[in-house]
């Protein structure tokens, strides 16, 4: 049995310019309801945000949003499942990685990239061992890929820094390279807190 409960997923605030996009958005929401999956996101009504987290909630899973403050009202905080209003953006990035057990990056801007990245940071320092996925809709994160690949190519991503990152081209293949891809011991999900507030 999955040890995955709540999947963490980030992604933009906003449509982007291809359908695609939002009903990538919609149908992993709809995913993760049905396999009783929690999700944890960053507690906006709009975008992408607002796709995935309406999703959820109308096919009866459990919704965790986690928003500072100061976003409330530009990201039109959702209050119809649970929030958590936070100080700051770094508080909210440290909470959304303590309620999941798992990180899924959908299309999205730069504070998608930068919440995925630091992920990848965090994990490549030895951390964490949670699952993270790029959800590589109509090859977004390709760009991203290449950059990875490059840097292991000129060995600033060298033995003893690799850091494994899933990526699904489809939105049904998501959850099972998830599943297959999480650690087995509740230990190794965890991460030192004080390790966590100094990076």
């Amino acid at each position: 049995m999955s040890n995955i409960r709540k999947i963490c997923v980030y992604c933009g605030s906003g449509d982007g310019n291809d359908p695609a996009f939002v009903k990538a958005a919609g149908d992993f929401g709809k995913i993760l309801a049905k396999n009783g999956i929690g999700l944890v996101y960053g507690g906006g009504a709009v975008g992408l945000m607002g796709a995935v987290s309406n999703a959820v909630h109308e096919n009866g899973g459990k919704v965790t949003g986690i928003i500072p403050e100061f976003l409330m009202t530009r990201e039109r905080a959702q209050r119809s499942h649970e929030l958590i209003v936070t100080r700051n953006m770094h508080e909210r990035k440290q909470k959304m990685f303590e309620h999941a057990d798992a990180f899924v990056a959908l299309p999205g801007g730069v504070g998608t990239l930068e919440e995925v990245v630091e992920q990848l940071t965090w994990a490549q320092l030895g951390q964490h061992k949670k699952p993270i996925l790029l959800a590589n809709i109509k090859g977004f994160w390709d760009p991203l890929c290449a950059l990875l690949n490059h840097m292991r190519k000129l060995e600033f991503i060298r033995y003893g820094l690799q850091v494994e990152v899933l990526v699904a081209d489809k939105v049904e293949d998501i959850l099972p390279k998830i599943i297959a891809a999480a650690p087995t011991e509740e230990s190794e999900k965890k991460m030192n807190t004080e390790a966590a507030e100094g990076l």
